[in-house]
């Protein structure tokens, strides 16, 4: 589905820094948020793209390794964001409707895993909606 081995590694960095920002949006992330983001790795990313990283892993793991690096040390949310719009808008047409759709439906299963949506995260994933359109 994706062209190149170096786009699709940078893209699940870049999706891993997107959802690390929306965990983090509320200033706490929370360890459901996280299991939820494993879970959809495991059962929607990894069947992307047979892509592999410098090791022979899927390099949908990079969502969760980028994703890990920011926890670690604790990166701003809007940063993160930021990071991965501009990453999006220069790779726009490498974004096909099912990665658009499952990026939304990722972050939205996030949201969703404590307590329901609160506001951050729900202008969040409006920004990701507009972005998208």
């Amino acid at each position: 589905m994706l062209n190149s081995q170096k786009f699709g590694i940078e893209l699940y960095e870049n999706l891993g820094k997107l959802f690390y920002a929306m965990a983090s949006t509320d200033g706490t992330v929370h360890t459901k948020e996280v299991d939820h983001l494993r879970s959809y790795i495991r059962s929607y990313w990894l069947d992307i793209d047979a892509i592999e990283d410098e090791y022979g892993s899927d390099a949908a793991f990079r969502i969760e390794t980028t994703f890990d690096w920011c926890l670690e040390y604790e990166k701003e949310a809007k940063d993160c964001f930021k990071q991965f719009k501009e990453f999006y808008k220069e790779h726009v047409k490498m974004f096909t409707p099912d990665i658009k759709r499952l990026t939304l439906d990722t972050a939205t299963a996030m949201a969703n895993a404590f307590a329901g949506k609160n506001k951050a995260e729900l202008i969040l994933l409006s920004k990701i909606e507009i972005l998208f359109r």
